[in-house]
């Protein structure tokens, strides 16, 4: 096959100079120029097709030989001719393999499946929020109380809460050495059923004084399912708590120095009558470790009209003995505080809202009776989704000593700021 495929190929390179010559003395210039188109449009045939170029070849030969009898007439269906069958010849990549046409390129390998990841363990518990709660209390007395107690709360994968407060508190009081005060509390909140449960407990560190144990469990339990509307407004609903301390009595920096802790106990109650009618309603049974107990109630009934709202506060307490003197804590055997407040809360901008109160009313102090008024604003600042703060100012004259017949004025600045996750 490769001595017969040779010997085509040299006869047609032997002859092929030899006809061209004669083809092109015969010829006109016209039919030159497009015998070479067609000769060069074939290069890229394969090059078992020369049988078909030479035989195609002869004819031209044997037709060129009758171009002198009508010349114009055959040169038009010579071209018909070479219209319908193309001129081939071997191409240079056919004997080159270097410059062969390289074969197109095998599809790109599919990806391999990615793996679907396990799912990620989920943490025991995610920080929800921080808040902050302040305080500096001062009154006319020489006696400051100032609290800055952080609490964080993380919230587990089932819904449960876990506290941990700490914090600076500093207390101050003339004639008696100040003390310092670094509260460390966790605590851990949680349903069983629609009874909510809150338990904490911790230790007080101080600077100078021993360390105390804290303890704190609250149970509430709804009487009557709360009803909210669709904006997050409570409706109605009735629940009642229980509640149960332990720790040291924070009341200023003697009390502290005589190292005296209380156990309070008791319920409280809180009853949303209708849409803008509310009920509060506190009781409190207190042992000291100084051999002292307390009885200590609250009432608030609050109705709102729109902006405004119109309170009715009662307050009693009242101790075993008066040890004010050498334990340094206000005990009255008899203390009543009744007043009617107004208040007004409303939006001044898009992110800030205040309150402003007053009171006025009477107090009772060992059976005397003296005026009772104070005032109060709070605002609060949201100062981005995850951000908010409060701020509040209070001034009152309200009775937190047996300061005889001295007048009484005690003023509170309070704050607290929360950050959400």
């Amino acid at each position: 096959m490769t001595d017969e495929f040779r010997c085509y190929n040299f006869g047609f390179r032997g002859n092929f100079y030899t006809n061209w010559i004669w083809i092109s003395q015969h010829i006109p210039g016209k039919l030159i120029l497009i015998l070479s188109f067609w000769t060069l449009s074939g290069a890229n045939s394969q090059a078992a097709q020369t049988y078909q170029s030479l035989a195609l070849l002869s004819g031209l030969k044997e037709q060129v030989n009758s171009i002198s009898k009508s010349e114009e007439n055959d040169e038009i269906r010579l071209l018909k001719q070479l219209d319908t069958a193309p001129i081939l010849i071997a191409a240079p990549e056919n004997f080159n393999p270097g410059l062969r046409v390289p074969p197109p390129l095998p599809p790109k390998p599919s990806p391999p499946p990615v793996s679907t990841p396990s799912e990620p363990v989920k943490p025991f518990a995610v920080l929800e929020g921080i808040q902050t709660n302040f305080r500096n209390d001062t009154d006319n007395f020489g006696q400051r109380n100032l609290f800055i107690e952080p609490t964080f709360q993380w919230r587990s994968p089932n819904g449960n809460k876990i506290f941990f407060k700490t914090g600076f508190d500093f207390f101050e009081q003339r004639g008696v050495e100040s003390v310092s005060n670094i509260p460390l509390q966790i605590g851990w909140q949680g349903k069983i059923g629609q009874i909510t449960l809150q338990t904490a407990a911790g230790v007080d560190v101080f600077d100078r004084l021993p360390t105390a144990i804290n303890f704190h469990t609250k149970v509430e339990i709804p009487i009557v399912p709360p009803k909210v509307s669709s904006t997050g407004k409570l409706l109605s609903g009735l629940t009642i708590s229980a509640n149960l301390d332990q720790s040291p009595y924070k009341f200023n920096a003697l009390t502290l120095d005589n190292q005296i802790t209380a156990w309070r106990f008791g319920p409280d109650l809180y009853w949303q009558i209708n849409r803008d009618t509310s009920l509060f309603s506190s009781l409190r049974l207190g042992n000291y470790n100084d051999g002292n107990a307390e009885i200590q109630s609250f009432s608030r009934l609050e109705r709102k009209l729109g902006q405004f709202s119109l309170v009715a506060n009662l307050f009693n307490w009242s101790y075993d003995r008066n040890v004010e003197t050498t334990n340094g804590y206000f005990s009255p055997p008899d203390f009543l505080v009744y007043n009617a407040e107004v208040a007004w809360e409303g939006e001044i901008t898009s992110f800030l809202r205040c309150r402003l109160s007053a009171t006025v009313g009477q107090q009772r102090l060992n059976g005397e009776f003296d005026n009772a008024y104070g005032y109060e604003s709070r605002c609060t600042a949201k100062l981005s989704p995850q951000l908010e703060a409060d701020l509040d100012y209070g001034f009152t004259n309200v009775r937190n000593q047996n300061t005889g017949g001295s007048a009484y004025s005690g003023n509170s600045f309070t704050g607290q700021l929360r950050v959400k996750f």
